[in-house]
């Protein structure tokens, strides 16, 4: 699926100020099902733009002021001009030369970052109160990576970053992203460039949830029974659903050791292996939603972290997203990488 959203800068604004207020869901009644259960199906969008860590210099300020949602506001109006006249520069010097191959990198009209359901909040982590990850446990590993995989920074598999790698030996010192296994669908979600949307399915025992962005269905029993033998272990965890009041409860365990508690495109904390996911799925108006995730993993960090976004309801569909595992892309690359001796 390729949705395209260019909101004028007005209404970007006013979603903003609108957003910088936090709203009571519990006033809202949504639909229900012929079940009886909150109706949560469709597709929705996650796409934002508030980071996932408060910047330092915002302290304990939870949202923005009008200000800043001013300041915010014209710096993307600014980034997008820019971002239009290098890529009309880059364009016009390709059709001037001659047997031109190539327009560079993907540009920025497949880009759909912009934000359906902006929050004005000045980080998605609402908890720790500083809106940044608490401190990890002594011993944890994280680690780092040049997120543009240009750069090899040394390490020790498995490999939990999304981009970069730790050597060019194998597919396995790749980023989990780039050999097609794990993308910023999760779970948990954070919006990427693209591809930033879910689609739900409901009947009365079940609700599954198709993301986007690596096209992975999560098939989640309605029921509150035990978890699968702790041996069993699963990339996308295993998933138990309820309802609390008008809010869906998905909470995920017994993932892999392969995967970070916390795993970025830049980084990755810890191991998810003994991580306790609980995401929450509440409607706050109509076609619209706060998707809210609590990660419990003393393994990893000493507090738990809570994180808020909101989702948007659009009138679209999903298309597969062919990750192109095993083409000649990453075998050229590794190859590449030893010839210039990296």
């Amino acid at each position: 699926m390729k949705l395209i959203v260019k909101l004028p800068a007005q209404l970007i604004f006013c979603g903003l100020c609108a957003a910088s207020f936090p709203v009571n869901a519990q006033d809202f009644s949504p639909q229900l099902t012929e079940y009886g259960q909150p109706n949560f199906r469709g597709v929705w969008n996650f796409s934002n733009k508030t980071p996932l860590e408060r910047p330092e210099r915002f302290g304990d300020q939870e949202f923005l002021t009008e200000e800043e949602l001013d300041d915010t506001l014209q710096s993307r109006v600014a980034r997008v001009a820019a971002t239009a006249a290098r890529e009309a520069a880059t364009s016009e010097r390709i059709l001037n030369t001659e047997n031109a191959r190539s327009v560079e990198a993907v540009n920025n009209f497949w880009f759909e970052s912009d934000a359906l359901g902006e929050n004005g909040r000045t980080s998605l982590v609402i908890y720790p109160r500083n809106g940044r990850f608490p401190d990890v446990v002594p011993g944890t590993l994280i680690q780092r990576s040049d997120a543009n995989g240009v750069t090899v920074i040394p390490g020790d598999r498995p490999v939990r970053f999304t981009h970069g790698g730790i050597s060019s030996d194998g597919p396995e010192d790749r980023g989990l992203s780039e050999r097609c296994m794990v993308f910023n669908s999760g779970p948990p979600m954070f919006s990427g460039p693209y591809n930033n949307n879910l689609q739900i399915f409901q009947n009365r025992d079940h609700v599954v949830i198709l993301t986007e962005m690596g096209f992975d269905a999560r098939i989640v029993p309605l029921e509150k029974t035990e978890h699968v033998d702790s041996a069993i272990t699963l990339w996308s965890g295993d998933s138990r659903g309820y309802f609390e009041g008008n809010t869906l409860v998905v909470e995920s365990r017994n993932f892999t050791d392969s995967i970070a508690s916390i795993g970025m495109r830049q980084a990755a904390y810890g191991s998810a292996k003994n991580r306790l996911l609980i995401e929450r799925f509440t409607p706050t108006a109509e076609g619209s939603l706060d998707y809210e995730v609590t990660i419990d993993d003393p393994d990893t960090f000493q507090d738990r972290i809570v994180i808020l976004m909101p989702m948007t309801r659009v009138d679209q569909q999903l298309f597969e997203y062919a990750c192109h595992a095993g083409n000649y892309a990453l075998r050229n690359i590794l190859r590449g990488a030893r010839s210039e001796g990296i």
